[in-house]
């Protein structure tokens, strides 16, 4: 019978014959290197994502308000990232992030809305 080897430390298994690691630990720690880097990435996104719903949320406690531009811009709102778009019939279109969303007017101003 062959010997096989953990895939993270190269210690000799025993056990099952699929078993791929030594330890919990060792499995941990080889998928935690396998997905460091697009975790990252995604990590990076999600907090500009709910750092924008956050602001969105803070200036909009009613449900529906306007704001200058320069007042989302000096609370870091980031207009790169948003999770969905609608376009009415009139053709308005909204940019969300998650429920919280803005469509934006002349001026320099956004109408700040809630999507139900």
């Amino acid at each position: 019978m062959e010997e096989k080897e953990c895939l993270e430390c190269g210690t000799a298994i025993f056990g099952r014959a699929d078993k791929k690691f030594c330890s919990d630990q060792c499995r941990n720690s080889y998928n935690n290197k396998l997905n460091s880097d697009s975790n990252n990435q995604v990590r990076n996104i999600n907090n500009i994502l709910r750092k924008n719903r956050r602001i969105l949320m803070e200036l909009n406690p009613n449900g529906k308000t306007k704001a200058p531009k320069s007042r989302l811009l000096e609370k870091g709102f980031d207009f790169n990232h948003i999770t969905s778009i609608y376009t009415t019939k009139a053709g308005a279109t909204y940019h969300f992030c998650y429920e919280y969303g803005y469509l934006p007017l002349d001026n320099d101003w956004f109408a700040l809305v809630i999507k139900n």
